[in-house]
């Protein structure tokens, strides 16, 4: 039996992993999610990416495989730099993928489409953002049934900035096991920079599902079918 734990992306919580922690146990495995420190409940300007590593790490008995939604691929690769021993693979689902000296923000940014334009709407501080609830269905949720959608938008909260505007120099976690999963259908992490991100992973290391932004609403039994898979190999 195969253990994961699950890490949300920006705006999400532990919340948006329940349909698929459902499918996973039903296959036969245990996953379980956190929700990362202060995400829409505290100051932002005080969260940092090193309290996210942290936080996954404490969450951690024995040795899991890790799995990081969207910005959570930032948040899984600290906590490999911190505890390399805690994590038997990282799985990166839409995921940005640390590269020498870029932030989230820079990788983001680099990309030449950029659907997150007009949707993102930051505090008047600075240190958090939030996403406009009238494009947040069609960047996140596009094939998720309605209701469902309308409840995981009234479910967003804000995102602290500083996670996002924090280097990672990859070091563990490019020597531990890792895939990566695309989304073909994405409005938010366009598949292009996805692509780009995933460059440097090995071929069958690659999977593809062919969903919006959010398989873990729109298709929660075929991402716990792919994330049982990867972990058997």
């Amino acid at each position: 039996m195969s253990d994961f734990l699950l890490v949300h992306g920006s705006c999400h919580g532990a919340w948006c992993w329940q349909d698929t922690i459902r499918e996973i146990g039903r296959l036969g495995h245990h996953a379980r999610a956190i929700d990362l420190p202060d995400h829409g409940t505290g100051p932002g300007a005080q969260v940092t990416l090193d309290d996210y590593a942290r936080a996954i790490v404490a969450a951690i008995a024995t040795p899991v495989i890790l799995v990081g939604h969207s910005a959570g691929g930032f948040a899984i690769a600290a906590a490999a730099e911190l505890a390399p021993e805690k994590i038997v693979r990282l799985v990166y689902l839409c995921a940005y993928v640390p590269r020498e000296g870029m932030t989230l923000a820079d990788l983001r940014r680099s990309a030449v489409e950029q659907p997150l334009i007009g949707a993102i709407r930051l505090a008047p501080d600075r240190q958090s953002f939030t996403i406009d609830p009238q494009l947040a269905r069609s960047r996140f949720y596009a094939d998720v049934p309605p209701d469902a959608a309308d409840r995981a938008v009234s479910m967003l909260r804000p995102q602290p900035v500083l996670p996002q505007e924090t280097a990672l120099t990859p070091r563990h976690s490019l020597a531990l096991p890792r895939d990566y999963i695309r989304t073909s259908r994405d409005n938010a992490v366009p598949l292009a920079l996805q692509e780009a991100m995933s460059a440097g992973f090995d071929r069958d290391c690659i999977h593809f599902m062919p969903t919006d932004h959010s398989p873990f609403l729109s298709d929660p039994a075929g991402l716990a079918g792919l994330l049982t898979r990867i972990a058997a190999k």
